[in-house]
């Protein structure tokens, strides 16, 4: 992989980049001067199939984006991918992307040109934070310039890049082990990010003032660690703000789950470093809005703890009260996320004034029994938030799909000896159960979504995009849900 990506507005001595649809016979006329390209097309074999290359000696390049009916975001994000891989390979230094053969579709440059940077900065990675003296991957090398000499299509290509490596920071981040990344780690990263930005402000609840602040859920999950839990808010506020919206993204944030007392086994706590990834993605997207300069308030809660079992962890039983005053029945001390994103629900209610909450979570296994790996599961009950959800889903291609929220489900988590459990021991609406737990924290009238991401954040085997592991899932979808609150 590069060392480094960047966008050009134009480069010199650059290897010519021409992109083809699987239908083009003949290069068009601006192009005809160019023999070796034509030469390229004819070659045996090669049919413009989505990421297929074909090189000359004359430096020159062509690659393939399949059939122009399918061409879409998607696809283009994969012939980014298949082109830096080849690229890396050929020790290609720089780029200029030629659009003249590209097919007319309803995409514009600016499109296009952020599909195909989102696709080759997501690419360009694998976790080599932890490479020591006996790996066998090679170290990352060379510095790639991409240019082209359309300015819409450049601003896109930034775009997208600039995205990407949001998205390669969460998925660094999330694979970052929990001996490294603690609460505390989180915290100090979150400060690291918002140093140096006079518009981006960090500030962390500790623990003991989220004892005095009645943060019965977030006390409770990290008070077995000697790691103990925090809350950390990052709030982004433009100077020239183009919306009066405020969008508050709070993400779930176990830096290491055991299950408590309600243990998992040994298979089910392998990967549990994971726990943390819906705080992750909250943390790149909030770095993306930062580094594109969005003019639209967002507010970000991390309730970050680590589920340990000790002398003074929390057990099956015990009655805890919440930030909001509802109390809450233990049955189950793995079902802890919803705990800590209860609080910071609450919290974000009575202090922030949101217009618009999303919670994101590895929170459910029902949601991966449900949905499996191909798309997150959500909740939401207000019609322009699910609007806007779904419209941001579809831009970034990472796939959502509604499940029901009704009183009935609400009804089901209540207690007989408090007010609520925080998990039914009837595993019925398995799911569904942690949307209408986390629904009693949030205000009235407050449009919320509830993402569960528990199917989405890791992969277990590659794809034509990302390798296998942490897959940086919701910061795309966080950043044109931000984006898309402009408009109102």
């Amino acid at each position: 992989m590069y060392k480094t990506i960047s966008a050009s507005n134009r480069t010199t001595n650059a290897l010519r980049l021409v992109l083809v649809d699987s239908e083009r016979r003949a290069l068009p006329n601006s192009l005809r001067d160019h023999p070796g390209l034509t030469e390229l097309l004819d070659r045996p074999g090669f049919r413009g199939e989505p990421g297929e290359v074909a090189a000359g000696s004359d430096g020159g390049m062509v690659v393939g984006v399949g059939p122009r009916e399918d061409l879409g975001p998607e696809v283009l994000r994969k012939v980014g991918a298949a082109l830096v891989r080849a690229l890396h390979r050929m020790d290609v230094k720089k780029v200029e992307f030629d659009l003249r053969a590209m097919p007319r579709i309803p995409l514009g440059g600016e499109a296009i040109g952020r599909a195909l940077g989102e696709g080759i900065g997501i690419a360009n990675w694998r976790m080599d934070l932890f490479d020591g003296a006996a790996s066998r991957q090679p170290p990352a090398s060379g510095r790639l310039v991409l240019g082209c000499d359309s300015s819409d299509f450049h601003e896109g290509l930034k775009l997208g890049l600039l995205l990407a490596d949001a998205v390669n920071f969460t998925r660094r981040m999330a694979a970052t082990p929990p001996n490294v990344c603690t609460p505390a780690h989180v915290a100090s990263t979150a400060r690291t990010l918002a140093r140096n930005r006079e518009e981006l402000h960090c500030s962390v609840i500790t623990y003991q003032k989220a004892r005095q602040l009645g943060m019965g859920g977030l006390e409770n999950v990290g008070k077995g660690s000697a790691n103990k839990p925090c809350m950390i808010m990052l709030d982004w506020k433009p100077a020239k703000p183009r919306s009066k919206e405020r969008l508050v993204m709070v993400g779930k944030t176990i830096t290491f789950d055991t299950g408590g007392y309600t243990m998992k086994s040994g298979s089910g706590m392998k990967g549990m470093k994971y726990d943390k990834n819906g705080g992750m993605a909250v943390l790149g997207a909030m770095k993306s809005i930062a580094e594109a300069r969005l003019p639209v308030r967002v507010t970000a809660l991390l309730p970050a703890a680590e589920n340990m079992v000790s002398s003074s962890a929390y057990r099956p039983d015990d009655i805890i009260e919440m930030y909001n005053g509802i109390t809450v029945e233990v049955t189950n001390t793995d079902a802890e996320g919803r705990l800590v994103l209860a609080d910071a629900l609450a919290y974000a209610c009575d202090k922030l004034k949101p217009t618009a909450i999303v919670d994101v979570a590895t929170l459910t296994g029902g949601v991966v029994v449900a949905l499996g790996p191909f798309c997150a599961g959500y909740w939401c009950e207000d019609r322009g938030l699910r609007r806007r959800l779904e419209e941001a889903a579809d831009r970034s291609g990472e796939r959502i799909w509604r499940l029901p929220l009704w009183q009935a489900h609400r009804d089901f988590m209540r207690s007989n000896h408090a007010d609520l459990l925080n998990s039914n021991p009837k595993r019925a609406a398995h799911p569904i159960q942690g949307a209408a737990f986390l629904s009693h924290f949030v205000e009235d009238g407050v449009p919320w979504a509830h993402l569960d991401i528990a199917g989405t954040s890791t992969v277990d085997s590659g794809n034509e995009l990302q390798e296998a592991g942490p897959t940086g899932w919701g910061v795309r979808t966080l950043f044109e849900l931000a984006e898309g609150f402009l408009d109102g």
